[in-house]
């Protein structure tokens, strides 16, 4: 009997390496500019223009409790497809670098580590040993809770409001400008 091959993009957060399964990952960007949103949650960076979509960004750095550190150059975003009811929703999730998609056996995968009642580890799908590390399997459609998923819904769609708004703003003053003085 074959074992089933799961291929898994892998990126580090504060010198740990994470993956999240590829069919969830819809691109992986360089970091582009984010607009603040008022009001987000601690983690929430805000949201970015995804050719003409409003796609809020989380920090996982900040989500999973780690130390925030000046993105440098390798920092990258990957929009990731989150299933909401019968809904896809797009997320970008800030991580410090990219790797590479590697294949995995499920026979190599551990359970997630018990680590006692106070620690909420149910995002984690499990664990397998890369090189000399531990890879971090993520379910990230349990990283962020339903609460938090429609609270970062709400902020994307103020922040889309805004911006059509913004946009409505210039096209009337160059109506304006282009009529021919008399």
């Amino acid at each position: 009997m074959e074992e089933k091959l799961t291929q898994y993009l892998t990126f580090t957060l504060a010198e740990e390496i994470y993956a999240v399964t590829v069919g969830k990952v819809r691109e992986v960007l360089d970091t582009v500019p984010i607009t603040k949103v008022p009001k987000m949650p601690f983690f929430m960076k805000g949201v970015l223009n995804l050719r003409g979509s409003v796609v809020p960004v989380i920090d996982l750095r900040l989500k999973f409790g780690l130390e925030n550190a000046e993105q440098e150059g390798k920092a990258s975003i990957i929009i990731l497809e989150i299933r909401r009811g019968q809904k896809l929703v797009l997320m970008g999730a800030l991580v410090d670098s990219v790797h590479e998609v590697i294949d995995l056996v499920g026979t190599t995968i551990e359970s997630a580590p018990n680590v006692g009642t106070s620690v909420d580890a149910s995002f984690i799908e499990g664990m397998c040993e890369h090189g000399d590390k531990f890879l971090i399997l993520l379910d990230i459609e349990k990283v962020l809770n339903t609460d938090e998923i429609i609270q970062i819904s709400q902020h994307s769609k103020l922040a889309e409001t805004d911006t059509e708004e913004e946009d409505l703003e210039p096209e009337a003053s160059a109506l304006t400008e282009e009529e021919p003085a008399e």
